[in-house]
């Protein structure tokens, strides 16, 4: 599991830093990277934890969890009861996402990930209930670091894109935009959510 900024990330930032609409955006944030944590569970579990709520209210939720559990391990979240879970801020059902993925953690975590494509990826992770693609999307982005991922389902990336674009209204007319930052489009994502926040999203 890569941790640190990738091994890509400089030749993704060299090659969008060029780019006209991206280019001034990248070019302010010179020493700044996603930085990979290298713990795939922690982030699928901080995603879901994020799923539909801002930034500020998921690290506020995220902290209380984190108090509660310690160390996001599968082992140290099967300790405590759904309602427990729940006690943090997080909905009755995503509690009892986050508590069978523990469970399940067995079939969620495979030996060599570097084995399997993007889309054989998603489709991995979508099977287990609570990670939709948005969610699968986020893993493949802040954990496996894989590096041409953009998530039509966050919203976050669709005003961003908006903002450099206004007449792109449509998912489809947003997703052909970016396909113009393809192959970097997770770098492109980082730095389109960093144009909207004051502090870097990370999971």
């Amino acid at each position: 599991m890569l941790t640190g900024k990738p091994t890509w990330w400089d030749e993704a930032n060299a090659a969008l830093s060029k780019d006209k609409l991206l280019g001034p955006i990248v070019r302010s944030y010179p020493n700044e990277s996603l930085i990979g944590r290298g713990d795939l569970f922690s982030t699928l579990i901080r995603s879901i934890v994020g799923q539909q709520i801002s930034v500020i209210a998921a690290d506020a939720v995220w902290a209380r969890f984190v108090e509660l559990v310690g160390e996001v391990t599968p082992e140290a979240v099967r300790k405590h009861s759904v309602e427990q879970l729940a006690t943090c801020g997080l909905s009755r059902p995503k509690s009892g996402y986050i508590h069978g993925l523990a469970l399940e953690a067995n079939s969620l975590l495979l030996d060599d990930w570097s084995a399997y494509s993007d889309e054989q990826l998603l489709k991995h992770f979508i099977q287990f209930r609570g990670v939709g693609p948005w969610t699968a999307e986020m893993i493949l982005i802040f954990t496996l670091m894989r590096q041409d991922i953009f998530s039509i389902g966050d919203i976050g990336l669709i005003r961003a894109v908006q903002k450099l674009v206004p007449e792109a209204e449509s998912k489809e007319e947003v997703l052909e935009i970016a396909q113009r930052w393809a192959p970097y489009r997770t770098a492109a994502s980082w730095y389109l959510w960093r144009m909207l926040d004051p502090v870097p999203v990370e999971y």
